[in-house]
């Protein structure tokens, strides 16, 4: 009997789990490259931007490209190495960065395709990237160059750095072959189709004058570009228009959510209303892990409480660290599920995981809630937003 009553509680659970799990219809879809694998690596900024800047081409040009992202994380490692090192050790080296990196990549030192350099992990004997080491090794290196006790440093630092890179990476080319051509990374980058004038990033916060451009206050955005500070509302029409045009968005924000969840979906659940919905008080909700409450958000589905974005409460919890930029990713669509709810749809750098295989549906709200900042194409701005902002 016992067992009996075990196994109808379960199908209940499952019954009402598959009740409530989303059913997408596609309102707008855009071209996009396959679904990449940063695995053990820091390196968010480095896959979602590239694969935006490589839909963008698909976008203008109708050809398709693999874009290497070590050779732009050995361009941007060392260049992050000289700015600690110039300010004596006092601000961060670490793996991560922000879309910018990309673009000043490609726009000054150019671009290779992935087959121009070992395959990603290949070097280190793995079939992926693999940090833990690597990072191990090089940043006590800068450390030590930033904060030792000289009057006076060599220059020698650089080429043991650069040795560094390369072991890990691979050494980026001078020249390569690519079908039948002969290129430089600047010739080849030129090639490609796209004007990188063309690129504005986009934020949305109160402690600075919308309409007007800021340097987005977070650690990874090292280089200090400047953002279009935007209202939220607009940011999102900016977003949609973009999505709906054939654009797609480089987007950079905050996935530390409770809502978002390893299988696809990301809401910014109400987890007061979610609590009541999933049969757990508050108290226990609280003890539950994460994996447990993503199990809970799953169950719930399309019926996921949200908290509405606003203004306001984006700025709150930018102030308060509870906003934070932890993630880089590709919206390339938009879909709605069976209740009228709208979803991004983003592809991620995580391999083929997930219930999508490799893609999240996130809903607007979520977008709205946690977006750090975005790279787009100024052409997909509505025009009334860009006469505001005078670009």
């Amino acid at each position: 009997m016992a067992c009996i009553s075990l196994g109808a509680t379960a199908a209940k659970k499952k019954e009402a789990k598959d009740i409530n799990k989303p059913v997408f219809t596609t309102i707008k879809e855009n071209k996009i490259t396959s679904i990449k694998d940063q695995n053990k690596s820091g390196t968010c900024w480095d896959y979602s931007t590239l694969s935006y800047f490589e839909a963008e081409i698909l976008n203008k040009t109708g050809k398709t490209y693999d874009l290497c992202e070590a050779f732009v994380a050995n361009k941007t490692y060392m260049d992050r190495a000289t700015q600690v090192i110039r300010l004596h050790g006092d601000c961060q080296f670490a793996e991560g960065g922000s879309a910018y990196d990309v673009l000043y990549c490609l726009e000054n030192y150019g671009i290779c395709p992935q087959e121009a350099m070992p395959f990603p992990g290949s070097l280190q004997g793995d079939s992926l990237f693999n940090f833990n080491e690597f990072f191990s090794t090089m940043s006590p290196y800068v450390t030590a160059v930033a904060r030792n006790n000289a009057k006076k440093i060599s220059s020698q630092w650089k080429p043991g750095l650069q040795g560094i890179l390369d072991s890990y990476l691979g050494k980026c080319p001078e020249q390569f072959t690519y079908q039948g051509t002969t290129y430089t990374p600047q010739s080849f980058a030129a090639s490609l189709g796209l004007n990188w004038s063309d690129y504005v990033s986009i934020t949305s916060y109160t402690h600075h004058p919308f309409y007007t451009q800021f340097a987005v206050e977070v650690q990874d955005n090292w280089r200090w570009p400047m953002s279009w500070n935007i209202p939220m509302d607009e940011m999102i029409k900016i977003i949609d228009n973009a999505v709906m045009n054939g654009y797609t968005v480089a987007w950079g924000g905050d996935v530390s959510e409770p809502g978002f969840t390893r299988q696809g979906l990301a809401y910014s659940i109400d987890t007061k209303k979610a609590q009541s919905l999933t049969g757990s008080d508050m108290a226990r909700w609280l003890k539950l892990t994460t994996a447990e409450k993503n199990t809970k958000i799953e169950e719930l589905g399309c019926n996921v409480p949200e908290v509405p974005a606003t203004q306001q409460l984006r700025q709150e919890r930018y102030d308060n660290w509870e906003l934070t930029d932890d993630h880089g990713m590709l919206i390339y669509g938009i879909a709605k599920d069976q209740n009228g709810r709208e979803y991004y749809m983003v592809k991620n750098s995580w391999g083929e995981s997930g219930n999508y295989k490799g893609i999240w549906y996130m809903s607007k709200n979520y977008i709205a809630a946690n977006t750090m900042d975005f790279l787009v194409n100024k052409n997909a701005v509505p025009q009334d937003i860009r006469k505001k902002c005078n670009f």
